[in-house]
């Protein structure tokens, strides 16, 4: 292996540490909701701001983000986001001593701006590090070690936040949430030390933006199939969301389940969700990743049928079955969007993380409608919808015509 080849590989290898980081902190989110019920007696449609807030960030700021890197590198934008996200993470030692829930949602709001900046720029410049026809493998591959950072979080952190939670003082589940959140920041702050005083080898996308003159394009989305990719983008998010998060209420508020069966349970969920990864990412060698993107997505649209009609524990195993074909669902769309964009990525980039908002709007909508029903199952014709239009854009909308 030659010199440049070598840099190459560790770049690669480090910015899949930042997939497996943020996976932590997104995948957190579905416990916190359930702690937060918990701590403040409030419902699952109030505790679901703790979602809203965090996803929220995610529209604000990503076209800030794509002009600073332009106007940088997408290192800098990186160390940037974990120095940010640690700071989030510290706040909550001052926060949980208030306990008061508003300071919860500006604590995990700033936690996304820092997580925003990794998104925002790990995600092109994985597409970008090498040959462009593997780009969707190669981002799958990176967003396998995401599946395995939520994986960890719903199968031992969740049962750090929710288990002792039957049957401790308030006292000691505040102190769990604030050491949770205290350690990950120390993490967070030793891996930008590693990132300021390592090498990342610069790709062409950005000798192209050092030459242009806008920090930001938004003509990039008069290309059709970003602008495609971004409103697949919204759905999926919004989709996988509402379904991740509605997991521990539906099994504990519907199924009858205790805490600790339940957090099992969303563990193995977490887990066929990492499988449909890796699995994916094989199946990439032989078949076309828009090829893969229809079935998967119609296998969630019938998926979620049977979550409407079933309920009970069918229900349970047949959101492990969407798990599972969610997988490859964002890290496809991603890299396909942004096919042929060349010094335009990091603009086109910005725009595809500004659609994970959907997670703001539409888990929201789920949990009001699931709420409101006496069958709890029919809210989840709202990720039904959501997955169709991911088979859309896999069969139609990716197809670059202009």
């Amino acid at each position: 292996m030659n010199k440049k080849s070598s840099r190459t590989v560790i770049a690669l290898v480090m910015v899949i540490s930042l997939f497996f980081l943020w996976a932590i902190s997104n995948n957190l989110l579905s416990s916190v909701v359930k702690k937060m019920m918990t701590l403040f007696d409030i419902d699952q449609a109030k505790a679901e701001f703790v979602e809203t807030s965090y996803w929220f960030a995610y529209f604000l700021f990503p076209i800030p983000i794509a002009m600073f890197m332009k106007r940088y590198s997408y290192k800098a934008g990186i160390v940037l986001g974990l120095i940010i996200a640690a700071a989030g993470g510290l706040l909550f030692l001052p926060v949980t001593r208030v306990n008061s829930f508003p300071l919860y949602l500006c604590a995990f709001f700033i936690v996304a701006i820092g997580m925003c900046f990794l998104e925002t720029a790990a995600n092109p410049y994985v597409t970008e590090l090498g040959d462009p026809a593997t780009a969707p493998r190669r981002l799958n591959l990176a967003q396998a070690f995401n599946g395995l950072g939520a994986f960890i979080a719903a199968m031992f952190l969740s049962k750090l936040l929710l288990v002792d939670s039957e049957n401790a003082a308030p006292a000691a589940e505040i102190h769990t949430f604030r050491m949770t959140y205290a350690i990950f920041a120390a993490v967070l702050l030793v891996i930008a030390v590693v990132f300021i005083f390592t090498k990342l080898p610069r790709i062409q996308a950005e000798d192209e933006d050092s030459s242009a003159t806008k920090l930001m394009s938004f003509s990039v989305l008069k290309r059709r199939h970003l602008r495609n990719g971004v409103i697949a983008q919204f759905f999926y998010n919004g989709g996988q969301t509402a379904v991740n998060s509605l997991f521990l209420v539906y099994c504990i508020n519907y199924v009858g389940m205790d805490n600790s069966r339940a957090t099992t349970l969303f563990g193995l969920y977490m887990l066929c969700f990492l499988l449909g990864r890796w699995i994916g990412t094989t199946l990439m060698v032989k078949f076309r990743p828009q090829d893969l993107l229809v079935v998967y997505a119609v296998a969630n649209v019938l998926l979620c049928l049977v979550v409407c009609l079933a309920g009970g524990m069918a229900a349970v195993y047949a959101m492990m079955g969407i798990s599972f074909f969610m997988s490859i669902m964002y890290p496809t769309q991603f890299s396909l969007a942004l096919v042929d964009l060349k010094g335009e990525t990091k603009s086109g980039s910005a725009f595809l993380v500004m659609a994970i908002v959907g997670n703001s709007i539409l888990p929201l909508l789920t949990a009001y409608v699931q709420k409101s029903l006496s069958n709890p199952g029919i809210s989840y014709l709202i990720p039904m919808i959501c997955f169709a239009v991911c088979a859309w854009y896999g069969w139609k909308g990716h197809k670059v015509i202009d």
